[in-house]
C-alpha cells in the first residue's frame, strides 16, 4: 500500500468511501487519468458520469478561472447573479416542457431529486411515491427513501413508497419481456387509480441496478398512465442524461416531455452541481423549503453553463452515439475470444454501456467475476466499475476518442480473458469490497 492511500485509510471517512482497487490519481487529462508515478488510465467511467466533458476540459476551465477570480458571494440563495440565472434560463431552452416552469440549482443529483419529490407531495397533497426495485435516486431524504438500491443494501425504505419492477429485457421474469411490461404497467395503473400517487420517479435507464435498458416504448407507455391520472413523472436523468445515451434527453429515445426532469453529475463538469425543471406551481412552493448556502454559487453555475453550451455546440450527443456504437461492436467483436463465454450480454445506448458478467454454464450473475474484471482492467491501465452485482459498467467521457475505444476493448478483453483464466490475486481484490 502506498504512502497516499494509507494516509487516505488513515483520515478519510469510510462511510463515503465505494472502493474496486487502490485507484490513486494526481491530475486528468481528456480521457486520461495520471497516478503517482505517472502511469496514464483510461477513464472509462468519468467518475460515474460526473466528468462526463473529462478532465481539463478548457471551456470549464477558463468558466471557473473566471468565476473564482470576479466571483459575486457564494451562492443563490438570498442573491440573485448572472450565471446562476442564465444557467437556469439556459436549461429551460434546452429542456421541453409547457407551461411556466421553472428550476432548482443544487449541488447533486440526491438533492435535486429529494427536492421534486418533496414538492411534488406538498402540490398534490398526496403522499405515495411511484418508484422502482434496484433504482438509484440519491444518498438523502426522501431520495435514498425510494431508492432501490440502497434499499436493497438494507436503508429503510421511505415508509409511503411503492416499488415496481423495472423490465429487464435479459432477465424476464414472466414468459417474455413484453409479459414483464405489462404486468409493470398493470401494477402501475391500479396504484395510479387509486388517487394517492404523489409522483412516479424513474430512470430511463436504470443504471445503479446494473444498466438495463427497458424495452422501447416502455417509458412512452409509463408517461401515458401518469398523464391519464394527472400524476406528474419525474425522470431521473442525472446518470444517463445530457448527451450520453446519444441524444441530448434520454427520454428523447420515446418521445416523451415528463413533468419534471432532474440533472447532476456531467452537469457541473465535475464540480457539485444539481438542477431539477418542471411546473412553478410545483418548484415554487413552499418558498424556503430547499435552503442549501452555497447552492446556485457563481463557480459552479458558470461550470454548468460551459457544460452545456459545449454539449450542445461540439455536437456531443451525436459523437457519443457514434464512438459508443463503435465501442458496443468492438465488445461484440470479443465473440470466440478467451473468457468471452463469461460475457451474456451487452447492452446500452451511445456511451452508456453494460456488460453483463455470467456464470457460463447456468447463466447466472457472476459477481466474483466482476470484481476480479475491474481489478485486473485497472492493473492493465483502465478505470471501469461494476454495478447490480455483475455489470461492467462503461461510461466513458463524451470527449472518448476512436483509438480510446478501440483501446477500452483491448483492455476489457484482457482483463475478462485473465480474470475468467484465474490470473487475478483473488485475496488481494477482497480487500476492495465494491458495493
Amino acid at each position: 500500500m502506498s504512502t497516499l492511500y494509507a494516509r487516505d485509510e488513515a483520515a478519510v471517512a469510510g462511510i463515503e468511501k465505494l472502493r474496486f482497487f487502490p485507484l490513486e490519481v494526481v491530475s486528468g487529462h481528456g480521457s486520461t487519468l495520471v497516478d503517482p508515478a505517472g502511469r496514464e488510465l483510461l477513464d472509462l467511467s468519468a467518475t460515474w458520469t460526473a466528468s462526463g466533458l473529462g478532465h481539463g476540459h478548457p471551456a470549464i476551465v477558463e468558466a471557473v478561472t473566471r468565476a473564482v477570480r470576479d466571483a459575486p458571494g457564494s451562492g443563490g440563495l438570498s442573491a440573485v447573479h448572472p450565471d446562476s440565472v442564465g444557467l437556469a434560463e439556459d436549461l429551460l431552452a434546452l429542456v421541453p416542457g409547457d407551461g411556466e416552469r421553472r428550476v432548482y440549482l443544487g449541488h447533486a443529483g440526491s438533492d435535486a431529486n429529494d427536492v421534486a419529490l418533496r414538492a411534488c407531495r406538498h402540490a398534490t397533497g398526496r403522499r405515495t411515491v411511484l418508484a422502482f426495485e434496484h433504482s438509484y435516486h440519491g444518498g438523502v431524504g426522501v431520495a435514498m427513501g425510494v431508492s432501490g438500491v440502497h434499499v436493497d443494501a438494507g436503508a429503510p425504505p421511505d415508509p409511503d413508497a411503492v416499488f415496481l419492477p423495472y423490465p429487464n429485457p435479459f432477465r424476464p421474469v414472466g414468459d417474455s419481456v413484453e409479459a414483464d411490461v405489462t404486468a409493470c404497467l398493470e401494477l402501475a395503473e391500479g396504484h395510479l387509480a387509486g388517487g394517492s400517487i404523489a409522483c412516479l420517479i424513474v430512470e430511463p435507464i436504470l443504471s445503479d441496478g446494473g444498466l438495463i435498458v427497458p424495452p422501447d416504448g416502455f417509458l412512452a407507455r409509463l408517461h401515458g398512465l401518469c398523464r391519464r391520472h394527472g400524476v406528474p413523472m419525474i425522470c431521473d436523468e442525472v446518470k444517463m442524461g445530457l448527451g450520453r445515451p446519444g441524444t441530448l434527453h434520454a427520454f428523447d429515445h420515446d418521445g416523451i416531455t415528463p413533468d419534471i426532469v432532474t440533472f447532476g453529475k456531467v452537469l457541473g463538469g465535475g464540480l457539485p452541481l444539481s438542477a431539477a425543471v418542471g411546473p412553478a406551481h410545483i418548484l415554487d412552493n413552499p418558498p424556503a423549503a430547499a435552503l442549501l448556502t452555497t447552492a446556485g454559487n457563481p463557480v459552479c453555475t458558470a461550470a454548468g453553463r460551459a457544460v452545456l453550451a459545449t454539449i450542445v455546440g461540439e455536437q456531443l450527443p451525436e459523437r457519443a452515439a457514434a464512438i459508443g456504437a463503435l465501442l458496443a461492436d468492438g465488445l461484440r467483436g470479443l465473440a470466440g475470444s478467451p473468457g468471452a463465454e463469461r460475457i451474456g450480454d451487452i447492452r446500452g445506448r451511445g456511451l452508456a454501456i453494460g456488460v453483463e458478467l455470467v456464470d457460463p454454464d447456468s447463466g447466472e450473475r457472476d459477481s466474483r467475476l466482476a470484481g476480479q474484471v475491474v481489478y485486473r482492467a485497472w492493473e492493465l491501465g483502465a478505470i471501469v466499475y461494476y454495478v447490480g452485482g455483475n455489470v461492467l459498467e462503461i461510461t466513458p467521457p463524451l470527449v472518448l476518442t476512436e483509438a480510446e475505444a478501440g483501446r477500452a476493448v483491448e483492455i476489457l478483453g484482457a482483463a475478462i480473458a485473465d480474470a475468467a483464466a484465474g490470473k487475478v490475486n483473488a485475496e488481494e481484490v477482497a480487500r476492495y469490497a465494491g458495493w
